[in-house]
């Protein structure tokens, strides 16, 4: 968990923690490992275990992201997961309607 926690932000370490993620590890530290992946279409293929699932929507906000979450929504079978695509569909639809207020300079 501490090897995991101190990892920087651009660590180059996505191999090894989708390691622990596929591992029978105690759900907990298999969601902090998934928290640190950077490539987040590498967490996609464990869309199906709700413990990442959640993990991995959390993290999904580009409009190319919409159609995957969908499918989330539609073919999931854990509610944790309905509801986390769920609450980012609206969060990228929400996106979409707020103005960007250009940054001065």
């Amino acid at each position: 968990m501490f090897e995991i926690e101190r990892l920087p932000a651009g660590h180059d370490a996505d191999s090894i923690l989708l390691e622990v993620v596929q591992s029978a590890r105690h759900f907990f530290i298999r969601q902090e490992a998934a928290k640190k992946v950077r490539n987040q279409d590498r967490l996609k293929e464990h869309s199906t275990d709700r413990h990442i699932g959640q993990i991995l929507v959390r993290g999904l906000n580009r409009s190319d992201d919409v159609a995957y979450l969908e499918r989330l929504l539609v073919e999931s079978r854990h509610i944790e997961v309905k509801m986390a695509a769920d609450a980012q569909l609206r969060a990228i639809a929400l996106a979409k309607t707020v103005p960007r207020i250009p940054k001065s300079s």
